[in-house]
């Protein structure tokens, strides 16, 4: 191994999302501010409290896996194979032609097969224990959308599953990126995957008081940073990505949508679902990303915000901008993709990242639905409207999940 740093890069992209599936169909739909949030259409939500969420509808996993294997195995997993396969597709790269032990995967999941768990309780609560699916384990545990990935992709390198809530997705493309620096590996697929709206998970995030109950006005339900916010809205799908070491990419000519240059984390260790109110740890974690990075606080112009719609996230997330960036804040265009796809948990940070590759791409930020009535306690710079054209050079995605989890990532466009 060289004394050289290893550089890594992002090659492609994979997004299933509520709004569009598709690299191509995710950044229209980002650009024309789609909304994918509406009442529940695929199963009776009985009598909870909650009617509606982002889902995704009109997904064929044959389309992406055999189908005797799609009927083996949770959406969950047809969701990771969809959006890596796609992420593969769209970085050019022939997975056959590289030494498989240098191909890792790092798909995280913050709750793993709730559907299949769910159906095998009832199975065996209604029928009893013989009546269980001898493919309920493998359908369900939290490791085989990576595993499954793996499978799929030949990729015999490094294969982590990494599980903190909403933000799996940063700390798998966080652990990824180490990996490749390390020389672990010279490119590895990552992202989040999650299929957990489901009515038992509805049911619970309800009882916790976490979810917005417009049912009234589900299309205004998700509204981060506004002053008349009620709680989140749950989303689902993928966000996968492809990291490569920067040679490797460049070897073959692939194309560069922007340098990972940092990775931040920790763990607030205060409150099992309340983030620190004062912010330290997400502190801690934006500034280890941007001292990684090699970057002062007036070169970043776009920070893609955790941006759950629920008071206390808002607030923390809007002082630890301010506490870093001080009176420079104001100049950094803020924005939350969950106004458009709800919060797709272990997904969430996965296709925030696809989205903030568009910013650089195009010199664009989506903008933030609902976002009507500013919060005082909120005071940052929020896109709204039609989004904002922009030039976008360096830029933060941030993710912070139930147990304290933080994880802050940092881009830049790359210029050879």
């Amino acid at each position: 191994m060289s004394d050289k740093k290893r550089r890594v890069v992002v090659t492609g992209l994979g997004p299933v999302s509520p709004i569009a599936i598709g690299k191509k169909d995710y950044w229209q739909a980002l650009r024309d501010g789609k909304n994918g949030i509406g009442h529940i259409t695929t199963f009776d939500l009985g009598d909870c409290p909650v009617t509606f969420g982002a889902e995704i509808k009109n997904f064929d996993p044959s389309m992406y896996m055999p189908g005797k294997e799609a009927k083996r195995s949770d959406k969950v997993i047809h969701f990771a194979v969809a959006a890596a396969k796609m992420a593969v597709e769209d970085s050019g790269l022939d997975v056959t032609s590289i030494d498989p032990y240098r191909l890792g995967v790092y798909i995280g999941t913050g709750q793993g097969g709730i559907e299949t768990s769910f159906n095998n309780f009832k199975t065996m609560l209604e029928k009893g224990s013989k009546r269980v699916s001898p493919y309920f384990i493998p359908m369900m545990i939290a490791n085989m959308p990576t595993a499954y990935v793996a499978i799929v992709l030949g990729a015999k390198g490094p294969n982590l599953c990494v599980v903190t809530a909403c933000a799996t997705s940063l700390h798998s493309m966080g652990e990824a990126y180490h990996a490749i620096v390390r020389d672990d590996a010279d490119v590895i697929i990552s992202g989040g995957t999650e299929a957990a709206l489901r009515g038992i998970t509805i049911a619970g995030f309800a009882s916790m008081k976490a979810l917005s109950t417009r049912n009234d006005d589900p299309e205004h339900a998700s509204r981060p940073f506004d002053k008349d916010r009620d709680g989140f809205v749950i989303g689902e799908g993928a966000g996968v990505v492809v990291l490569e070491e920067l040679e490797h990419a460049l070897a073959r000519g692939a194309h560069i949508y922007a340098e990972f240059t940092g990775y931040g984390t920790s763990c607030d260790a205060g409150h099992i679902t309340a983030p620190d109110p004062e912010a330290r740890g997400a502190i801690f974690a934006t500034e280890k990303a941007m001292k990684m990075s090699g970057w002062e606080k007036n070169q970043v112009d776009y920070i893609n915000a955790h941006g759950t719609s629920t008071g206390l996230n808002d607030k923390m997330e809007a002082k630890m901008i301010n506490h870093v960036f001080g009176d420079y804040a104001k100049d950094i265009t803020v924005t939350s993709t969950k106004s458009l796809i709800g919060h797709c948990l272990g997904a969430a940070g996965g296709l925030e990242v696809i989205a903030s590759m568009q910013a650089i791409e195009e010199n664009y930020i989506h903008p933030t639905l609902n976002y009507t009535t500013p919060d005082p306690e909120c005071d940052v710079t929020i896109s709204t409207g039609k989004g904002v054209d922009r030039k976008v050079d360096r830029l933060l995605v941030n993710s912070f999940g139930f147990g304290g989890h933080n994880g802050v990532l940092a881009f830049q466009r790359f210029n050879g």
